[in-house]
């Protein structure tokens, strides 16, 4: 750049005009609009350091000069020139796309050097992330007429720099393996092709830090410091040692536990029914928090929507014992003006704002605002679901904006597999979550085995007519072949329609009713009395009523917490079958440790005749995946008086389940557990008086009791990248002479 008045000049001269040159694509008016000095104005060679510095601050131009020509102030200008596009070169660990989402500089923009470096610091960072170290990024600039660039970005990626080991110093409590299991950063092993967390990265190491803290905060260890978490390059210069200094401290356990409920009016001793900490257990302060979060919605429930609940913290270090005070206050008032929802560009604004519960003018809550949070989460609709406060119009204002990120709601799943039951099975499913962006369930699926094969199709409005009912419809055709089991084979088409609605937070009702036309055919001569008697085509009429009352942590994959189901069905609405059904199912789930989760399972079902008898198809039958250790229908009422032993089914059953999942020793990403189960209970009670009057003659001969069954066995659980597929080993312990039994069972299903 350069200025070309002299001093003594300078300030006797007038500027009578800006002349403007060396620009291509801006305007004289742009350049002039970001001077300090115009025609008429003395020269003041302060002023024309500062537009000098003005026109550079812009960024599009590379070079700038002043300099007089007679009483004109001329303005030399250099162009930076114009992105005409952007590229990658010698990259193969991360590939353009993601390479681009990173930089900043995009085609059509100004180019400047401090752009190109920022986005080589980018760059860099990026591949640090990855595990590349030794990577070098170059730019070049190649330069093109009409004062255009192509910008190359030249990369030499190098070698992974993984992490060989990671150590501890100063723990006691817990050993090395368990703490590799509690932080991100694990040590790199031939089987980890298909992640990273084996690369260094400085900033999951801080979280690693923060990981470590939150966990011996949860075992009592209230006086625990990461000293130090050091990275050392290995001798190859291709591997990190990672090393994590620790300070435990004593172990602390739950001292006097209180509740001050400060100027409410609530009950002490309601409040501390509330509380999770217990005097004598060990300090967590995940069970803090939870207290505080349950004091909250109490306090709230009761009408303090403002109330906030600290917890005073009284350590003491002789008796290693932490007292604790929940202490009420009432909070400052303030109310909701506003509920703002931003980033969604598919989803519709009333399925968001129908699961947040609150509206404006409301008390303004934190745990009612989580909890709205948590629902719009639960919509799987969302990658990201952030809640931002921000001042209202008034000092006791608050605007929310509940801030989105969408993602994919919509599957095409294409799934082979084998199963003991089935044995070849395939199927095609396409489903959408979010229907034109109204929350709507819509789902069309073919499956098809050697056994069965099935078309359904069903569709679920979660807000019928405004309100918090879900209405949904179904339809569906099979075809089934239960030769092995029952001597015949059975075709239905049918529909049907649901109607559910909460009762509370964790508990819902659905009501349904449903039709199905069924044929049963394909009866050899010598199969059972009671199957030969089905055979032929019937109309079925149902109604029925679902009551679901949950308290999992997970509903896929549960840990802990406990789910209760009752369901009931009536057949007789019309259609040529009168009965009536129930059914229960309870469940329980309890970590034992990390990883080791016992679940309880229990599950009855009792039906009855209303006039007609039930046909043998519509009976319980249980086995197979419902009571291992025994084939499919393998238990349970069966007409033994034939050669083919067909199962009958009943009308009566009981089932429980104790079960323990853990940890095989394995890498986790093997994602390969174990478990060991018990199955027992009984199913009986089968009409005896099929074409063969009232009592039972010697060729009618039923194999039915209600005595008492039980199995034991292994599992092998994996969650395979072609599906899920388990092994079940079990020994039938206790059966009856007439049920078929199983010693191996074990599923599989690929998705691609």
């Amino acid at each position: 750049m350069g200025i070309g008045f002299g001093a003594g000049d300078a300030h006797a001269q007038t500027v009578s005009r800006i002349v403007v040159e060396g620009n291509q694509r801006i305007d004289p008016e742009t350049v002039t609009a970001y001077m300090q000095l115009g025609p008429g104005d003395a020269y003041d060679a302060e002023r024309v350091d500062q537009s000098i510095k003005a026109l550079f601050q812009t960024g599009l131009f590379s070079d700038v000069q002043m300099f007089r020509r007679g009483s004109q102030l001329v303005v030399r200008v250099e162009e930076n020139p114009l992105i005409n596009q952007i590229s990658f070169e010698g990259n193969s660990e991360i590939t353009d796309e993601n390479l681009s989402k990173e930089v900043e500089l995009k085609p059509r923009m100004v180019f400047t050097r401090a752009r190109v470096q920022s986005d080589v610091q980018r760059l860099q960072a990026l591949y640090r992330r990855s595990g590349l170290f030794a990577a070098r990024i170059e730019p070049k600039v190649i330069r093109l007429p009409q004062n255009r660039v192509n910008l190359v970005f030249e990369i030499t990626e190098g070698a992974t720099t993984r992490i060989q080991r990671i150590s501890f110093i100063g723990n006691e409590a817990f050993d090395d393996g368990q703490l590799r299991d509690v932080i991100t950063t694990e040590e790199s092993r031939w089987w980890k092709f298909l992640t990273t967390s084996d690369n260094y990265d400085p900033d999951r190491l801080a979280y690693d830090r923060e990981l470590l803290r939150r966990f011996y905060l949860n075992h009592g260890y209230a006086d625990f410091q990461v000293l130090s978490a050091t990275a050392e390059l290995a001798p190859d210069g291709e591997n990190f040692y990672i090393t994590f200094t620790v300070s435990e401290g004593p172990q602390y356990k739950v001292g006097p536990v209180a509740v001050d409920p400060g100027s409410t009016s609530l009950s002490p001793e309601l409040l501390m029914s509330e509380v999770k900490t217990q005097t004598g257990e060990i300090y967590s302060a995940e069970e803090v928090d939870s207290s505080v979060e349950r004091l909250t919605v109490e306090a709230g429930t009761s009408g303090y929507a403002f109330a906030k609940v600290r917890p005073r913290v009284e350590r003491d270090e002789q008796t290693r014992t932490i007292g604790l005070t929940y202490a009420l206050e009432e909070g400052p008032r303030v109310y909701i003006e506003r509920i703002d929802i931003v980033g969604n560009t598919r989803t519709q604004d009333n399925v968001i704002r129908r699961e947040i519960r609150l509206v404006e003018g409301d008390a303004y809550n934190r745990v009612l605002v989580d909890r709205a949070r948590r629902r719009i989460t639960a919509l799987d609709f969302f990658s990201k679901v952030d809640v931002i406060e921000q001042p209202g119009s008034a000092p006791d204002r608050v605007v929310l904006v509940f801030q989105v990120e969408e993602k994919s709601t919509g599957t095409l799943n294409f799934a082979a597999g084998y199963s003991t039951s089935e044995a070849v099975v395939g199927s095609v499913s396409v489903t959408e979550r979010n229907l034109l962006g109204k929350g709507q369930f819509v789902r069309l699926a073919t499956s098809l085995s050697f056994k069965r094969q099935e078309v359904d199709f069903s569709f679920t409005e979660p807000y019928f007519l405004g309100r918090n009912l879900s209405a949904g419809v179904d339809a569906y055709a099979t075809r089934t072949d239960q030769q092995d089991e029952s001597s015949f084979d059975v075709r239905q088409l049918g529909g049907g329609f649901r109607l559910g609605f909460p009762l509370s937070e964790n508990s819902r009702i659905t009501t349904r009713y449903n039709f199905t036309n069924r044929r049963i055919w394909n009866v050899p001569d010598n199969a059972s009395q009671a199957i030969l008697q089905s055979r032929g085509t019937t109309n079925i009429s149902l109604v029925g009523a679902t009551y679901v009352y949950d308290m999992l942590d997970n509903p896929l994959n549960p840990t802990s917490g406990y789910r209760f189901q009752v369901s009931t069905d009536v057949a007789g609405l019309g259609g040529d079958a009168q009965w009536a059904r129930a059914e229960m199912a309870a469940y329980y789930f309890y970590p034992i440790w990390d990883g080791v989760v016992f679940m309880a399972r229990g599950t009855a079902g009792h039906m009855e005749p209303l006039g007609k008898e039930i046909q043998p198809i519509d009976r319980f039958f249980k086995g197979g995946n419902s009571f291992r250790g025994f084939e499919r229908a393998g238990i349970g009422p069966r007409d033994i008086s034939t050669s083919r032993h067909d199962a009958l089914g009943g009308y009566t059953y009981g089932i429980g389940t104790v079960e323990v999942t853990f940890p095989l020793g394995l890498p986790e990403e093997f994602g390969i557990r174990g478990a060991v189960f018990s199955d027992f209970g009984t199913l009986f009670n089968a009409p005896h008086n099929f074409a063969c009057g009232s009592k039972v003659p010697e060729g009618c001969l039923v194999g039915d009791n209600a005595a008492f069954r039980a199995s034991a066995g292994a599992s092998i659980i994996w969650e395979s990248p072609f599906g899920p597929l388990r092994f079940d080993f079990a020994q039938a312990l206790l059966k009856e002479k007439y049920d078929k039994t199983e010693w191996f069972r074990f599923s599989v299903g690929t998705q691609f």
